[in-house]
């Protein structure tokens, strides 16, 4: 198995720790980041992410207090840059075609949840236009049925504000991340794909108009 398989890590490899430090660098220095109920998210085990998509940053800010090795899924159209295509793959990134049912990304997503990983999805399928949390693609968190995962929605909150669609460069804006209360994985097994969806969107909305009225998150 190559060094960038999926797979689960008890330790981030020494290159995913240096790229995870100047994120750090920027993100709690330059946007003011801070993260709330990280401790939601279980060292070990599958789990699905799913957050709002405000901006470029997001993946990087809901995944960047975990202890762990995060997989995330990325437009197809990022890999059009062979030099930027290897690096995030690296980090344990891979693509999905945007508009269309990709059914090899959904059975990518399904092979990393069962090889144990963290997996981050975002079910609007592109982000905000408005920093307002949008409708979820229909069946975007049936995987999770499938691979027996346990759900944590994540909010990310501020990074509209920084780098909202059609900047270039990002604005030193306040970055917030909370995590909500999990669906555990025997909830998700019970629960029919429309409940699920309905339940993680409530929840992430809930702490973002948490987050902008200055209330701490749930």
């Amino acid at each position: 198995m190559s060094d960038d398989a999926p797979r689960h890590r008890t330790r981030m490899r020494i290159s995913y720790r240096v790229f995870r430090s100047v994120f750090a660098a920027v993100f709690y220095i330059y946007f003011r980041g801070r993260v709330d109920g990280k401790s939601r998210v279980p060292r070990t085990g599958r789990v699905l992410l799913v957050s709002n998509h405000q901006s470029h940053v997001d993946p990087v800010a809901t995944t960047l207090a975990l202890p762990r090795e995060r997989h995330y899924v990325a437009r197809d159209t990022l890999w059009n840059n062979r030099l930027f295509g290897r690096l995030i793959t690296h980090l344990n990134a891979f693509p999905i075609k945007r508009g269309a049912a990709d059914v090899g990304a959904i059975k990518e997503i399904l092979r990393r949840l069962k090889a144990e990983c963290v997996v981050v999805v975002f079910p609007e399928g592109t982000r905000t236009a408005d920093g307002t949390v949008g409708r979820f693609h229909p069946g975007a968190l049936a995987v999770a049925k499938k691979a027996r995962s346990m759900i944590v929605p994540v909010t990310v909150c501020g990074a509209f504000e920084a780098m909202p669609r059609g900047s270039i460069l990002p604005r030193p804006r306040k970055i917030r991340v909370a995590y909500a209360e999990p669906i555990s994985a025997e909830d998700v097994a019970a629960l029919d794909e429309a409940t699920i969806s309905d339940l993680v969107r409530e929840r992430i909305d809930a702490n973002l108009q948490r987050l902008l009225r200055g209330e701490p998150p749930a």
